[in-house]
């Protein structure tokens, strides 16, 4: 059997369509990866909150990322300068600011699992703003995604049994929120500009952190207590579940449509409950776990769709 002779010059690089499937792929498993660590920080950061105050926790926890991504952006000699400063502020005031701040200061009265599945209402404003202005619309198996996963979400609130501080509710879900409009901008600043990710992800995170600052400086009543255990918390916020995680997150953003980025997030939420259960008691009850069983299979499908669309690419790819 002959090798076939490739000609000098010729182009051997993948595909578009290879490329892409490939994306989707890497995306997919991003979410899985960032449901773990995200999903865990939730415990993590109730823990780190017994030792400090929920501003200076978050102002330490975002300006430390946005160091060690910029140490990291030098040692991997990526381009520094920042690209649409204005865009770039508004994410990491919608991101950083509004986000990391709101969820430190509802967990100050909240439960660890109760918090992190108000905070992920996040995908459903986010599918109504990327249909308002990305123009983004779901396909009918997606929709049977959101619905699944509402309903899940519906049985873990239990709003007709509604107990807890009311304003840590309102806080998580303006987290929520916060987080929507900040994926919403970084995917118009990704259409615009063509923005390195891990550049975009630090300057975000470092302009961000100004304002947590302030408000830390404000409200500074305590210093932490610079325990084992809040050092541990602070440094898996800050490399894990910071820096890296959001640098993954922006690739998602990037890959995915928003919709489809946002529903894939649902995972994070169990992961924190049954992480909130095991290491601090905090029990569900029978309906969060249904809940729980109907967000899983709701993504688990979405998954399945998702890996079925990148097999497509690659027989696309095969015939032509």
């Amino acid at each position: 059997m002959k090798a076939s002779k490739i000609t000098p010059g010729t182009d051997i690089s993948p595909t578009p369509s290879l490329a892409l499937s490939r994306s989707r792929l890497l995306a997919v498993a991003g979410l899985a990866a960032l449901a773990l660590v995200w999903g865990y920080n939730w415990v993590v950061m109730k823990i780190a909150l017994t030792y400090s105050q929920p501003f200076t926790f978050a102002a330490v926890r975002a300006s430390g990322g946005a160091l060690f991504l910029f140490i990291l952006i030098l040692a991997m000699r990526r381009p520094l300068r920042p690209k649409a400063l204005g865009l770039t502020a508004l994410v990491g005031l919608l991101q950083t600011t509004g986000f990391v701040g709101l969820i430190m200061w509802a967990l100050v009265s909240g439960g660890a699992g109760k918090t992190s599945v108000l905070v992920y209402t996040m995908p459903f404003w986010l599918l109504l703003m990327a249909w308002a202005v990305l123009g983004e619309k779901l396909r009918g198996w997606q929709w049977f995604s959101v619905g699944l996963a509402l309903v899940g979400l519906v049985f873990i609130l239990s709003p007709w049994k509604m107990h807890g501080s009311t304003s840590s509710t309102f806080l998580a879900v303006a987290a929520g929120i916060a987080w929507a409009g900040s994926a919403v901008v970084a995917k118009v600043l990704n259409k615009r500009h063509k923005v390195d990710l891990l550049s975009l992800t630090a300057w975000q995170m470092l302009l961000g952190s100004i304002p947590l600052i302030i408000i830390a400086v404000l409200t500074y009543k305590t210093a932490p207590v610079w325990s084992g255990s809040f050092i541990a918390a602070l440094l898996f916020n800050i490399v894990p579940g910071t820096g890296l995680a959001l640098l993954v997150w922006f690739y998602i953003l990037r890959t995915l449509p928003a919709g489809t980025a946002g529903i894939g997030t649902l995972a994070t939420p169990v992961v924190g409950v049954v992480s909130a259960w095991i290491q601090l008691g905090e029990r569900p009850g029978p309906g969060e776990a249904v809940g729980m069983i109907l967000i899983v299979a709701a993504l688990a499908f979405l998954a399945l769709r998702e890996m079925r669309a990148a097999r497509r690419l690659h027989r696309a790819r095969g015939l032509k």
